[in-house]
């Protein structure tokens, strides 16, 4: 069976502040749960969880993701829960994962690259609707696994206005749609992270969407690294590196190490 890793913030695991959530609600048209931390912005960081997390499981980025005190932290919760043997107890997802269906002969992981999963419409309308709620720049829209599939597919179908897309552990899904709206992002500053050993979505998938985004003309750090589904820390210094000059700070001067 695959594992569907959840939100894994290896080397920030930092204790969280007391929570608040605005904009609950239930039911296919209500708003999504988010946790708003910091300033009021500008800049605003749109980070959507993985399968299986909690928009709570962004809370340590407040503390190492370094931008200017006026900058907001935007954690939406995903709208459907999940429960085993599908994924733990009382986790979120944005809708419900059939990893081992696409699984092709011969192959260990799933290849979602000509699949349109059923919730993704109804997950990139929701976060949109949010988005509207929000000052329009600069906005930072970013995503880990699944969180960073609705991520791509907002910056890759719509005309959304975005500074800059976060992509951790993304895999391409209706990969055709995505490449027609390429063209209309040429430019867009785009930063990937994916582990080589990654037991849940395919690094190739991933170092495949890199090549395509770049030959379309977006501006691309591709950060591959030594580890699984996850994010670590030497990934949480390259994003600071790749956010300095759009969120106003200082690039850090920690050697990465991939």
């Amino acid at each position: 069976m695959i594992r569907l890793a959840f939100l894994a913030l290896v080397g920030c695991a930092l204790s969280a502040p007391a929570l608040g959530a605005t904009g609950a609600g239930t039911g296919p048209a209500a708003p999504l749960t988010t946790l708003v931390r910091g300033g009021k912005g500008p800049p605003t960081l749109l980070l959507l969880q993985g399968y299986g997390a909690k928009a709570k499981d962004w809370l340590p980025f407040t503390k190492t993701i370094e931008v200017p005190r006026r900058a907001r932290f935007v954690f939406p919760e995903a709208p459907e829960k999940t429960s085993p043997p599908d994924g733990p107890i009382g986790g979120r997802a944005w809708w419900r994962l059939d990893l081992e269906d696409h699984v092709p002969k011969g192959a260990r992981l799933p290849d979602l690259s000509a699949t349109h999963p059923p919730g993704l419409d109804e997950a990139t309308a929701r976060v949109r609707a949010l988005m509207h709620r929000m000052p329009k720049a600069p906005l930072v829209l970013g995503g880990f696994s699944q969180g960073a599939i609705v991520a791509s597919n907002i910056a890759f179908t719509t005309d959304e206005p975005i500074a800059a897309l976060v992509i951790l552990s993304v895999t391409p899904v209706d990969e055709a749609a995505w490449l027609r709206g390429l063209a209309k992002r040429r430019g867009l500053r785009v930063f990937i992270s994916h582990g080589r050993a990654d037991p849940t979505l395919p690094f190739a998938s991933a170092d495949r969407l890199r090549k395509e985004l770049a030959a379309a003309g977006l501006d691309v750090t591709w950060f591959p690294f030594d580890g699984v589904h996850e994010i670590p820390s030497a990934v949480v210094v390259a994003l600071n590196r790749f956010l300095a000059p759009i969120v106003g700070t200082k690039p850090p001067t920690v050697l990465v190490t991939k």
